[in-house]
C-alpha cells in the first residue's frame, strides 16, 4: 500500500482529475445540447451563425468596438463564445425589427437579452462610464 505523502498526493490527484473530467463533460455535454436539431431542423448554435451570417453587413467598427467593450470582463477563453452569443441576438433582433444597421441601441438590448442577469451590473457600469441613459433599458435589466 502506498503511505505518507505519496498516498495523498495519489488521492489528492485522482479526485482533481475527476473533478475536472466532470466540469468538461459538462461543458461539452451543454455545446451537444445546443448543436441538437429542434423541431424547425435548426439548432440554436445554427440560428445564432444564421443571424450573424445575415446582419454581418449592418455593422460598422464603431458598433465592433462597443461589443467588444462589452465583452471584455469575460475570461478571454470564453470571450469568443459570449462576442458570437450576444451579436447573435443582436442580429435577430435587427432581422426581426428590419433594421438598416445595427445601432448602439440594438447593442444594448441584444447584451441584455444574450446575457445572464449578473452580467447586468457591469452593463449598468459601462454605460454609465459612457455617460450613455439607462432608463430606456430598465424594464429589461428588472
Amino acid at each position: 500500500m502506498l503511505s505518507g505523502w505519496f498516498g495523498g498526493f495519489i488521492v489528492l490527484w485522482t479526485i482533481f482529475l475527476i473533478t475536472m473530467m466532470i466540469i468538461g463533460g459538462f461543458f461539452m455535454f451543454r455545446k451537444f445540447l445546443k448543436r441538437l436539431p429542434k423541431e424547425d431542423g435548426k439548432s440554436i448554435l445554427d440560428w445564432q451563425d444564421q443571424y450573424i451570417r445575415e446582419t454581418k453587413h449592418l455593422w460598422n467598427d464603431d458598433q465592433k468596438l462597443l461589443l467588444e467593450e462589452l465583452v471584455q470582463p469575460v475570461p478571454e477563453l470564453f470571450r469568443d463564445v459570449a462576442r458570437e452569443k450576444i451579436a447573435g441576438k443582436i442580429g435577430e433582433l435587427a432581422l426581426k425589427e428590419k433594421a438598416d444597421s445595427i445601432d448602439q441601441d440594438l447593442i444594448i438590448r441584444g447584451y441584455i437579452i444574450a446575457t445572464p442577469k449578473r452580467d447586468h451590473k457591469f452593463l449598468i457600469k459601462k454605460l454609465n462610464q459612457k455617460q450613455i441613459d439607462i432608463t430606456p433599458y430598465e424594464r429589461l435589466l428588472s
